[in-house]
C-alpha cells in the first residue's frame, strides 16, 4: 500500500508524454508520478513502446509532446547531477571494450565516489556470479554474463532512481529471485525503481504499481492486477 502523504513531491514525473521515433507515436500518452521508495513496472505487449518510454523518461530520446521532470527539473541526461542520481540498465553492450569486467566496475564505482571501490566491486562480482570472469573483456562474455555485468554496474554505485529494461532477461530462476529481492530491499530503503518487464512473478514481487501501455490508453494498475494483465497479453 502507498502510504506517502498526498503532498509528497514525486522524484520522476511525466505529463501527457508522447513518445516515439521520427514523429511516429509508439503508444498512448503517459502521465505518471514515481516517488522515492516506490517501484513502477511498465507492462504491455511486444512493440507497444516500453523501451521507448524508458528512454524518453531518462532523456535519451526527445519526447514528441508532453513533459518529463526529475526532482522538479526538466530531464536533461547531460546534467551531471542527473547522471549521478540515476542508474540505468538499458543496453547490455554499453561497455568500454578495452576494459575488463572488474575494471569497468571499478571505473563506475570510483567515478561515483564509492570510498572502498575495490570491496564494493568484489561484492557485486560475487553477487552476480561473475567473479570467475572478472578479468575478461566484455566481448569475451556470454550474453547472460554481460547482462549480469550491466546489472552489477548499476548496483556498484549510489543512486536515487534505478531504471531497468527487462532486468530479468537472460537470468536463471535463482538470479531473477536474487535480483528481485535486492530491488525490493533498495525500494524499502528509499530507492525509486522504474522497470519494464514481461515476467509476472518479478513484477508482482518488485512493483507497487504497474503501468499498462496500450495504443489507446495507458492505465495504472495495482500490483495484484499485473499478473492477470500480463497473462492476458500472452494468453
Amino acid at each position: 500500500m502507498d502510504d506517502r502523504p498526498a503532498t509528497a513531491a514525486p522524484l520522476l514525473s511525466a505529463r501527457d508524454l508522447v513518445v516515439g521515433h521520427e514523429g511516429v507515436q509508439a503508444c498512448a500518452p503517459v502521465t505518471v508520478d514515481l516517488h522515492p521508495a516506490a517501484a513502477l513496472a511498465l507492462i504491455g505487449p511486444n512493440g507497444v513502446g516500453k523501451s521507448t518510454v524508458l528512454h524518453t523518461l531518462v532523456g535519451l530520446l526527445p519526447p514528441l509532446a508532453g513533459e518529463v521532470a526529475f526532482h522538479g527539473q526538466p530531464v536533461d541526461e547531460r546534467r551531471s547531477s542527473f547522471r549521478r542520481d540515476v542508474a540505468q540498465v538499458l543496453d547490455d553492450d554499453a561497455f568500454f571494450p578495452s576494459l575488463t569486467a572488474r575494471e569497468h566496475l571499478l571505473l563506475t564505482a570510483r567515478g561515483h565516489g564509492v570510498l572502498d571501490a575495490e570491496t564494493a566491486v568484489e561484492a557485486e562480482l560475487a553477487a552476480f556470479g561473475i567473479e570467475d570472469r572478472a578479468d575478461a573483456l566484455p566481448t569475451k562474455l556470454s550474453s547472460g554474463q554481460r547482462r549480469r555485468l550491466a546489472l552489477a554496474a548499476a548496483f556498484v554505485r549510489p543512486a536515487r532512481l534505478m531504471v531497468l529494461d527487462e532486468p530479468e532477461r537472460r537470468l536463471d530462476t535463482e538470479m531473477r529471485q536474487d535480483l528481485a529481492d535486492r530491488l525490493v530491499a533498495g525500494r524499502d530503503d528509499g530507492l525509486a525503481v522504474l522497470f519494464a518487464s514481461h515476467d509476472a512473478a518479478f513484477v508482482q514481487t518488485v512493483a507497487d504499481r504497474a503501468l499498462l501501455l496500450g495504443d489507446d490508453e495507458c492505465r495504472l494498475l495495482p500490483p495484484g492486477d499485473a499478473p492477470e494483465a500480463l497473462s492476458g497479453l500472452h494468453g
